[in-house]
């Protein structure tokens, strides 16, 4: 069983829809689903704020590369253009981990290398796995203490928004 940890973001056009369209596409693969989090963007670019969200997927069938794959078409699926990094997107869709696999191909490197370093993933990755751990160096570090090591600032700039209808968005 392949399982995999997704952060997904939007903030051009209809965010939330952007984001329904991996679930939806995940369908049954789908093993947990984050609320959806409002988040100032990262990385210095002027833009508007993101909705993130983070899925954990499980698929017999598929591997780290095959992930990633599905990544990119959703992102082409949703007119994601890369202009400028940390810009502005329609859609990204970001591997964080999946099992206990370790790659440093650029193409792919996982665990995810900024992860550790963003409240918009570890939130609601923490909302989904409470107990979660993430690989850094050789160490497996509890997301918990990963998001203590933010600044206060980082992580109060990362709000839940309202359940749409059921609870589900």
């Amino acid at each position: 069983m392949s399982r995999a940890v997704l952060s997904i973001g939007s903030n051009i056009g209809d965010s939330l829809s952007h984001l329904r369209s991996v679930t939806a596409e995940l369908g049954s693969r789908v093993v947990a689903c984050s609320p959806v989090y409002r988040s100032a963007p990262w990385g210095g670019v002027e833009q508007q704020d993101f909705l993130n969200a983070v899925v954990v997927a499980e698929d017999d069938a598929y591997d780290p590369w095959d992930w990633l794959h599905l990544g990119q078409r959703l992102e082409e699926a949703a007119d994601r253009v890369r202009v400028q990094r940390w810009g502005p997107r329609s859609l990204d869709v970001d591997v964080v981990v999946c099992d206990d696999v370790v790659s440093e191909d650029p193409r792919l490197i996982l665990p995810h290398p900024r992860a550790h370093e963003r409240a918009f993933v570890l939130l609601p990755w923490l909302d989904v796995e409470p107990d979660a751990t993430l690989r850094l160096d050789d160490d497996d570090v509890p997301v918990t203490e990963l998001l203590a090591r933010l600044s206060p600032e980082e992580r109060a700039g990362v709000i839940e928004q309202e359940s749409v209808g059921d609870g589900s968005w």
